[in-house]
């Protein structure tokens, strides 16, 4: 008797060992495919305009050279480009203060209407943002600041998305916490910026990501707002060099190259807290 159920005990082991290792070839060959067309794009970047239409293609290039990276920045303004995103971004992470400062004060304070607010806020999120895209340029233009870099980041410096789960998170921090630090004689904006914010860094650290994402790949807002190309964004001007150099497959690779691979090493910088985060939500 104890023979057969060893030998079934075996059996299923051993089945889902082969599953297992089934399950591991699978995503390894998935994850494969997902990653060729990256490095292929990256690589690209790198190759003279006739390697990369060579038939057959190659992965490896024959001769690495910078020439495409030095085209984008001397004759395609992308340094203009450049710096127009990166004002943005860093518009957008005063926003990210700004939002954890909301979020604290829904998640620690009371006053009159918070409740009201705080729906209020989240009904905004409903409102899909090309709804409320002619409103705010109406707006801007009425106070004179259409095709102005002030006008491309002050519609998204807040966000009602990003108040919420600060709000959320906050929520959890021990008021006992808070109120020692007062009695310590430190000042609400001493008691944020000391504590609240270093307990709150998991959220911070996901919150940073997707803001440094969405103000890296602003596309459409700068281009309804600015008629002026010296306010464009990194992405408005790969289109522009997607549109005007069709013919040089290199060319819009390395383009294409500087976009993604800021973004891929954030990530991977920052996983860790996203991992994190993720683990204190499960556990909420």
């Amino acid at each position: 008797m104890k023979t057969a159920v060893q030998q079934a005990r075996a059996n299923t082991r051993s089945g889902e060992k082969t599953f297992q290792w089934f399950v591991a070839i699978l995503l390894t060959v998935g994850g494969l495919l997902m990653v060729l067309p990256f490095a292929w794009m990256i690589l690209s970047s790198f190759k003279t305009e006739g390697e990369v239409t060579k038939i057959p293609p190659t992965i490896w290039p024959e001769h690495f050279t910078l020439d495409n990276f030095k085209i984008l920045f001397d004759s395609m303004a992308f340094g203009t480009y450049l710096t127009n995103t990166l004002i943005i971004v860093l518009a957008s992470f005063f926003g990210l203060f700004l939002n954890a400062m909301a979020g604290y004060g829904f998640a620690k304070f009371q006053f009159k209407g918070k409740g009201f607010l705080f729906y209020l806020v989240l009904a905004t999120m409903m409102i899909p943002g090309q709804v409320t895209m002619i409103p705010v340029y109406l707006i801007l233009n009425q106070m004179g600041l259409t095709n102005s870099m002030l006008g491309i980041v002050l519609p998204g410096l807040v966000g009602a998305f990003a108040i919420f789960l600060f709000r959320q998170f906050m929520s959890d921090i021990p008021d006992e916490l808070l109120e020692a630090t007062r009695l310590d004689g430190a000042g609400e904006f001493r008691t944020f910026l000391q504590i609240v914010l270093p307990i709150s860094t998991p959220i911070i650290a996901v919150q940073a990501i997707l803001t440094f994402i969405g103000g890296w790949n602003s596309f459409l807002w700068p281009l309804i707002i600015a008629n002026d190309e010296k306010l464009y964004t990194l992405s408005v001007g790969l289109s522009l060099l997607k549109g005007q150099n069709e013919s040089q497959f290199a060319l819009q690779m390395a383009g294409s190259t500087f976009m993604v691979v800021p973004i891929m090493i954030i990530f991977i910088i920052f996983q860790k807290y996203i991992i994190e985060n993720y683990t204190i939500s499960g556990i909420k």
